[in-house]
């Protein structure tokens, strides 16, 4: 039979600050209780703090939920994993992911006479993650700009056959007459790039297929024309 211990009243009367919790031990080694020393037994036992303000009334009980705690911090974990990493969010519509050196192409010739800024960055380089969101208010700014993101680390031939050796870096297009610009740019001097823009985005037309770019040639990808029978 369980033995019962039951306290005189004055124990639970402790001066403020309190000496020592109060260590309970679970009911089935009630017998093990002592003050100030936690119990060796049921190592799982819940601990309970007196608070030192209530002097004579029923002390308020804490508990701590280990399993509740883990649980919220694999949530958070989860959830700050399906944001999008900085250089995966785009502006607009006018603001193009480039993966590959057919869609780099691809996008030059669909282009047109659009005025066509390529970015190369790298997502570990901390002047490009910088310079990136005044780039996506320009993009903003001009919707009538094609801007074009180009990742070093997923295009690195690509990026060594047009001279690309320090990020972030810009290249400028425009249908017929090809490159026009390219530079190396950091968000102190973005009035580069401002400066580029009011230059090359003129009301003009261009005449003739786009030209190649560095060592590629964009007609090797130009959609075939139909011959007259």
């Amino acid at each position: 039979m369980a033995d019962v211990l039951r306290l005189p009243y004055h124990i639970h009367r402790f001066p403020s600050p309190s000496p020592f919790p109060l260590i309970l031990s679970s009911p089935s080694s009630f017998t093990s209780f002592q003050l100030g020393f936690q119990p060796k037994q049921n190592l799982d036992s819940r601990i309970c703090s007196v608070a030192d303000s209530f002097v004579g009334t029923a002390a308020p009980l804490f508990f701590r939920h280990p399993r509740r705690l883990i649980s919220s911090k694999v949530q958070a974990t989860v959830t700050e994993t399906d944001q999008p990493k900085w250089w995966e969010k785009n502006a607009g519509p006018n603001m193009i992911d480039i993966h590959s050196t057919q869609e780099f192409l691809s996008a030059l010739s669909e282009a047109g006479d659009k005025l066509v800024i390529v970015e190369f960055y790298g997502s570990w380089c901390a002047s490009c993650r910088a310079l990136f969101p005044k780039l996506c208010k320009t993009a903003e700014e001009h919707p009538d700009i094609l801007f074009l993101k180009v990742n070093f680390d997923e295009n690195k031939p690509m990026c060594k056959s047009l001279n690309v050796k320090v990020l972030p870096y810009f290249h400028f297009y425009r249908g017929a007459d090809g490159q026009l610009e390219s530079f190396s740019c950091s968000l102190a001097k973005f009035q580069k790039i401002k400066d580029a823009i009011a230059t090359h985005n003129t009301a003009r037309c261009s005449i003739g297929p786009p030209k190649g770019v560095g060592d590629l040639n964009l007609e090797a990808y130009s959609p075939p024309k139909n011959k007259p029978a």
